[in-house]
């Protein structure tokens, strides 16, 4: 392997790894601070794909189209957690398993019949429609920068959030001690709520920027569902830091053992996953 090539699949590694880290973050946090077992999550992301043809078509800016589907997934979420989710913190997490896998069929529904079931394309956006020369042959497009750039700027805004601000303060105190949160006056459904939009905005605007790479097809979240499962596990659940190392370690064995090993390459994750396990049971990092 050229120092070109290497190049190349380095970047394609960490672009799919921040790509499953937006959709595992969320992930993460519905399931850790919520304690709800979404397997719809990966819809989202479908959904967001769907969204970014119908507005980049209507608005024909991809990045105006990305900003207001952000708004429209965030506020989708909030109002699906306060009408369905919410009905089900307390119950059986087998309820909840049923209701996100009936919701995947409901979506799937929605879908057909709204944009019918071809493969549809998402134009690059013409300054972004470029690549930079590595050798006389090689060369690598923005856009997949530009995806890097995104889920980095997601990434440390959302570390900001929990982290810095006093909203985040009261995510991770609802986290910690839903009981004690809500004996100090705090509206933990709200927070909740809040929690379960920003999750589903970041799935949305995953399946958005990715809509240009990757096309938009039918059953397009099952695939980006499972390897979601994978980083969550791998990073521990409930955690944001652990899903972003996990997320960036996937990319990279999935994307060099691709290359380097072909014939083991679906393998290759999963027994990342199983070292991982043997060695800490509860992932690399605690909530």
């Amino acid at each position: 392997m050229t120092l070109a090539n290497f190049l190349i699949q380095l970047l394609n590694s960490v672009q799919y790894g921040l790509l499953l880290f937006m959709l595992a973050a969320g992930l993460t946090l519905i399931f850790g601070i919520m304690g709800v077992v979404n397997l719809a999550h990966g819809s989202f992301y479908m959904l967001g794909a769907y969204l970014a043809y119908a507005l980049a078509s209507a608005t024909g800016s991809l990045p105006l189209a990305i900003v207001l589907g952000a708004v429209l997934a965030g506020l989708f979420g909030f109002v699906l957690e306060r009408v369905l989710f919410r009905h089900f913190y307390h119950r059986d997490h087998l309820d909840q398993v049923l209701l996100t896998f009936g919701l995947i069929y409901v979506f799937e529904e929605l879908r057909a019949i709204i944009w019918g079931n071809d493969v549809l394309g998402v134009k690059t956006p013409d300054f972004l429609d470029w690549s930079i020369p590595l050798t006389d042959t090689l060369s690598y497009p923005v856009y997949r920068l530009f995806i890097s750039g995104v889920c980095i700027a997601l990434a440390i805004a959302l570390y900001l959030l929990i982290s810095k601000t006093r909203l985040g303060m009261k995510i991770r105190a609802g986290a910690f001690n839903r009981d004690m949160t809500e004996s100090l006056g705090i509206n933990i459904e709200l927070i909740h709520a809040l929690v379960f939009g920003l999750g589903v905005g970041l799935a949305v605007v995953a399946g958005m920027v990715a809509s240009p790479v990757s096309s938009v097809y039918p059953n397009m979240g099952s695939p980006v569902l499972i390897m979601c499962f994978v980083v969550v596990v791998i990073g521990g659940i409930g955690s944001v830091r652990g899903a972003l190392i996990a997320a960036l370690l996937v990319g990279l064995v999935d994307t060099f053992g691709k290359v380097l090993l072909p014939q083991v390459a679906g393998m290759l994750v999963y027994m990342l996953m199983a070292a991982v396990l043997l060695w800490r049971p509860e992932g690399l990092f605690k909530q």
